[in-house]
């Protein structure tokens, strides 16, 4: 894996924050805040670069989300003295599968779930002018692990170059609680659900894969050294391939 200085990397990215944030023409960002570690170092990175009272989270908690979740992200707001809203959106996200959709499975809910927090923190947009921040790390990004529209669809991912090791590593420096850092990466669509459970892969494996892969260039048919099962690499690729298109914007006919 790559070495990161971490200082400069905070200082990058926080710089890119401000600077981006001047370029769009707002002065606040939005986000939301799931308890989890990379919305916790957005969160953290925002407050540096913008200070606490141009950074507002909401925490958008489904029936059956993790008290847990809840609580560690009201914690870390408290810890950093940003302006936060607690919005369950179980109401409007049943309404549309109890109506139309009973027979919906795991997947599809999970997809609703996070474009219907994606559709409160656009309108939140609006209402206080802030810019919506993503907090989508390069791992879930790169093999898409990320529902199209919903947690990918922001104006900018502040962590998206950085694999998730990096952003547990990053977490340290930034003093984000233990708790949050230690904790079992899930996206709490559902009682049990993990991020690792659902890729087939741990993060520091997945993360050294693609880092061979996309950085390296490494070709599997081609190495005799490598570090992992042939058949994870070419797991891997599968899922770069097949997840593509979530990381372009909607071609068009060329006139």
């Amino acid at each position: 894996m790559r070495k990161l200085d971490l200082q400069q990397e905070r200082a990058r990215i926080t710089g890119f924050i401000r600077e981006y944030l001047k370029s769009a023409g707002f002065a606040r960002v939005i986000f939301g805040l799931s308890g989890g570690v990379d919305s916790a170092v957005c969160a953290a990175l925002a407050v540096e670069a913008l200070g606490k009272e141009n950074v507002i989270a909401a925490i958008m908690p489904y029936r059956t989300s993790q008290p847990e979740s809840l609580a560690d992200a009201g914690l870390l707001a408290g810890i950093l003295g940003i302006e936060h809203h607690v919005i369950d959106i179980t109401p409007m996200a049943n309404a549309y599968f109890t109506t139309y959709e009973p027979e919906a499975d795991k997947l599809r809910i999970g997809n609703w779930l996070a474009r219907t927090r994606m559709c409160v923190l656009f309108d939140l947009s609006v209402k206080h002018r802030a810019l919506v921040m993503g907090t989508s790390n390069r791992t879930e990004l790169m093999v898409g692990y990320v529902t199209q529209f919903g947690d990918a669809a922001c104006a900018f991912e502040p962590i998206g170059h950085l694999y998730k090791t990096e952003v547990w590593e990053l977490a340290k420096l930034l003093d984000i609680p233990e708790k949050i850092i230690n904790k079992t990466p899930t996206a709490d669509f559902w009682a049990g659900q993990t991020d690792e459970a659902d890729l087939g892969l741990t993060y520091p494996v997945l993360d050294e894969i693609l880092y061979a892969l996309t950085e390296l260039d490494v070709n599997v048919d081609a190495s005799e050294n490598l570090e992992h099962p042939a058949e994870l690499y070419r797991k891997v690729e599968r899922m770069i391939t097949a997840s593509a298109f979530k990381r372009r914007l909607p071609p068009v006919l060329e006139n």
